[in-house]
């Protein structure tokens, strides 16, 4: 399908596998997608900046960039950035379209329903989205598909209405007349309002008294405080709403000062808040943010998982903004006739951006059309020819997020030699491509089943999110697939069971490595080497410095199952490589934080007693600082002591041995080199399915006692 990407200032079409429906999400094909003047085309101007220039904008992304080069190097992280940015940004948020799959978990929507679609990263402007259920609702028969493309646009005015919560009667100023402006200004038109708009170009004022504004004033014909006062006798607009963008704080100003006593000023538009308190502190104003669509837009609860607030408790969500604002447009009480122009083909959607960035009038909307093509619904891209066979091991990767992109397939890149690289499958086509295109391989996909399908592919490594490893494990291994399943095997016993049944009912199977990493970390393979043929039991003391992770963190839900389960399972394994024995007792204690800040089940100590006698305990932390070194392990065995610090050093005391590198080491590519050794005649599995079996059912048992 083809999919409008940003890169370097310009946009440009790219083709990219179209999604598949997610199981709470909707499949649209796209008839119309609406631009958002002020919103895009700052991104399109940033993406125009050099690096350093969008750094100093965007300071927190540079601080999470220069964590990863610490603990990855510089390098690589700087290959990831690069490679992302050079592979262009997705944009848009507004779309209508018919539906053409639902997902098994979706009620209430059907194939051939017409939908209006809404969410960055989510409404782009393609051919086909893939959309959560929660950000996409029904369009009324009398409304067109282009006017419900301006679904977003309609949410985000009535949310900021919603704000300033206005009576019948009352003044309400709208500063900035774009399409959010004159929106907010018809629902409060409706709402009973008397409303004043004011804009520097006098053709969105005309616009606007056209559709039903009160007053409209040009701020540069005369002093707009001074009309505002004026018109309301004196007293002050009881309501400014501000929909306007720029970067100076005047705007914000002029809204203070053109109110009466204990008005209320939205803030709907991107402006400066540089505020003076001496024009909010003698009227007492009240200064409220309007945050997007509405109750829902951040929660990945309700926007990913498809959960719903209470109607008697949240009345107005964003899903149900949207589909008043559509209401609305059905019975006219908001009209866009005057405002909405022909459609620009997607094949010439540069020409439509360049008339945005050009000079001289700019239209209040621009919608863009898409043609219905048969390969727009094709869920697999061929990148490069097809490569002969020729002895190495085909693989498929399922999951190319940041964790994959910047580790596993720069690894599988450097080990072409052993790794036929065939396919790489990810949520978003645009993923997807990118990494294909980037790493070599020969196709790009948005459809697991059509890699178990594949007869060319030998081994699918999996590094989705936590929740799906075991059930895409399963799924590839009795599709006669090797696996390389990125940790934890499976968040649940049941999950876990079925796994170790299909090896009960095939002893022969496939093979299966969980990418339990250190293990075969250059520091870990030097310290077995050094307490090879001990003669005693040990004592291994392991210390994770984790660091804090909000509770509202991916990892710490659904998809993640929680840092016992989906990080500690890491050391687990690792005392059984080094012990060489099996678990035999579990012993876990977390702390009671007496602050919701901090979390029991990353806030613990695990003791695991081995068949050989070995006692070895887990320190788990988020209580430190993330300046501290994360991870050290201290072995006492046979008057020896082995210190490992950070995977870049490992000291020993009473032997021989040791070993030092210049950055973490964790093992990730050494641990794809002896996977790609087991399939050599006569090779053996790189961890023994007893190993990351018992590995798993530890964190399990882990997880029961710190909720005990």
């Amino acid at each position: 399908m083809k999919q409008l990407l940003v890169r370097s200032g310009k946009v440009f079409l790219q083709d990219v596998p179209a999604p598949v429906a997610g199981p709470k999400n909707v499949l649209v094909r796209v008839e119309r997608s609406c631009v958002s003047v002020g919103t895009e085309m700052a991104g399109v101007k940033m993406s125009g900046l050099p690096l350093y220039r969008r750094a100093l904008k965007q300071p927190h992304h540079v601080k999470r960039v220069l964590q990863l080069m610490r603990d990855q190097g510089v390098a690589r992280v700087y290959k990831q950035v690069k490679g992302k940015l050079d592979a262009g940004l997705p944009t848009g948020y507004s779309a209508a379209g018919t539906v053409i799959a639902v997902g098994s978990e979706v009620d209430g929507i059907a194939v051939g329903d017409r939908v209006a679609c809404a969410g960055a990263g989510v409404a782009n402007h393609a051919e086909v989205i893939d959309v959560p259920v929660n950000l996409c609702v029904p369009v009324p028969q009398q409304v067109s598909f282009d006017a419900a493309a301006t679904v977003t646009l309609g949410a985000i005015a009535m949310q900021g209405v919603r704000r300033a919560q206005p009576t019948l009667g009352e003044t309400v100023v709208v500063i900035g007349l774009g399409i959010l402006g004159q929106i907010t200004a018809q629902l409060l038109t409706a709402n009973g309002c008397r409303v004043i708009g004011t804009d520097v170009d006098n053709k969105r004022i005309a616009t606007a008294l056209e559709n039903g504004l009160d007053h409209g004033i040009n701020p540069n014909d005369g002093n707009l405080v001074d009309s505002i006062i004026k018109l309301t006798d004196g007293f002050g607009a009881d309501v400014a709403i501000i929909t306007a963008a720029s970067a100076s704080s005047d705007i914000l100003a002029q809204a203070f000062q053109s109110c009466r006593k204990k008005a209320r000023v939205v803030i709907v538009g991107d402006v400066g808040l540089n505020m003076a308190r001496s024009d909010i502190y003698t009227k007492e104003l009240d200064v409220l943010i309007s945050c997007s669509y509405g109750p829902g837009r951040y929660d990945p609860v309700y926007e990913e998982e498809g959960g719903d607030y209470p109607l008697a408790y949240v009345r107005w969500t964003e899903n149900r903004n949207m589909g008043e604002y559509l209401r609305l447009l059905a019975v006219g009480r908001v009209r866009l006739e005057n405002m909405l122009h022909e459609p620009y083909p997607v094949d010439r959607a540069e020409e439509a951006y360049g008339r945005l960035a050009g000079e001289g009038e700019k239209p209040l909307l621009v919608l863009l059309q898409y043609p219905h093509r048969e390969e727009a619904t094709r869920s697999v891209l061929q990148i490069a020819p097809p490569k002969p066979v020729d002895g190495r091991i085909k693989i498929a990767v399922v999951g190319a997020g940041s964790f994959a992109q910047g580790m596993h397939l720069p690894n599988l890149k450097k080990l072409g030699d052993k790794f036929d690289l065939r396919s790489v499958v990810s949520r978003t086509g645009l993923s997807a491509r990118t990494a294909a295109e980037r790493f070599g391989f020969s196709t790009a996909s948005t459809d697991f089943q059509a890699v178990l399908d594949d007869p060319q592919v030998d081994l699918v490594l999996i590094a989705t999110r936590h929740d799906l490893h075991a059930e895409m494990t399963l799924a590839a291994l009795k599709a006669g697939k090797h696996v390389f399943v990125e940790k934890p095997l499976s968040m649940t016993e049941e999950g876990l069971d079925a796994i170790e049944a299909f090896y009960q009912a095939n002893p022969n199977g496939p093979l299966l490595m969980t990418g339990f990493n250190r293990r075969f970390a250059p520091a870990v393979s030097a310290a077995r080497d050094t307490i090879k043929g001990r003669l005693s039991p040990m004592i291994v003391n392991y210390r994770m410095n984790a660091g804090y992770i909000p509770s509202d963190h991916w990892v710490h839900g659904p998809h993640g199952g929680g840092r016992n389960i989906g990080e500690a399972c890491h050391i687990y394994d690792l005392f059984n490589a080094l012990t060489g024995s099996q678990p035999v007792e579990v012993q876990a204690r977390a702390i009671v934080p007496a602050s919701g800040h901090w979390r029991r089940d990353d806030n613990f100590v695990a003791t695991v007693r081995y068949a050989d006698g070995s006692l070895c305990t887990l320190t788990y932390t988020s209580l430190g600082s993330k300046e501290f070194p994360k991870e050290r392990f201290d072995i006492f065995v046979d008057g020896k002591v082995l210190v490992l610090d950070d995977y870049k050093r490992l000291e020993v005391a009473g032997a021989n041995g040791g070993w030092k590198g210049l950055t973490i080491e964790k093992g990730q590519l050494e641990e794809l080199v002896a996977l790609a050794e087991a399939f050599k005649p006569g090779g053996k599995w790189p961890i023994s399915l007893a190993d990351q079996l018992s590995a798993t059912r530890v964190s399990f048992a882990v997880e029961k006692q710190l909720a005990e």
